[in-house]
């Protein structure tokens, strides 16, 4: 059985594995321990894992983002949404991000966003399937 919940300090070493399989490259696990201390004190930040028989086999972050358009009211940016590769297809994905949704409407944001590399195509096959059309935005991401 699948479970969700805020990912603990005893999650990092499995979620810097996962981060290594998203990124294709090594985490700086020093620097991952630093900012997830970090996160937990800003309550904007949401960290949620996937666990199955006690292994994290996903996870996927929400910021919420105060906004000062119409209503002013905040939107939620998606990140690092993962699952590890032997475990997909077993709607983990979608649990993630169905729960990170909620909290979004817990908190009254107005949306949720986020970017996906374009040549992620089995991806986007699977935000499109829950409820995430392609067509809908153009994202622009310019790396520093």
């Amino acid at each position: 059985m699948i479970t969700v919940e805020v990912v603990k300090d005893e999650d990092l070493e499995e979620l810097a594995v996962l981060c290594e399989e998203l990124a294709g490259s090594k985490t700086n696990y020093e620097k991952m321990v630093e900012n997830f201390r970090w996160m937990q004190t800003n309550p904007d930040y949401i960290l949620l894992g996937a666990k199955y028989n006690g292994e994290l086999v996903g996870t996927i972050m929400g910021i919420i983002c105060r906004d000062m358009v119409g209503e002013c009211r905040p939107f939620m940016v998606i990140e690092n949404v993962i699952v590890k590769s032997s475990m997909r297809g077993k709607k983990i994905g979608q649990t993630l991000m169905y729960k990170l949704e909620d909290i979004a409407r817990e908190q009254n944001c107005y949306y949720t966003m986020f970017v996906s590399l374009m040549h992620r195509e089995e991806a986007h096959k699977f935000y499109e399937s829950i409820g995430y059309p392609l067509d809908v935005v153009q994202g622009f991401k310019k790396y520093l």
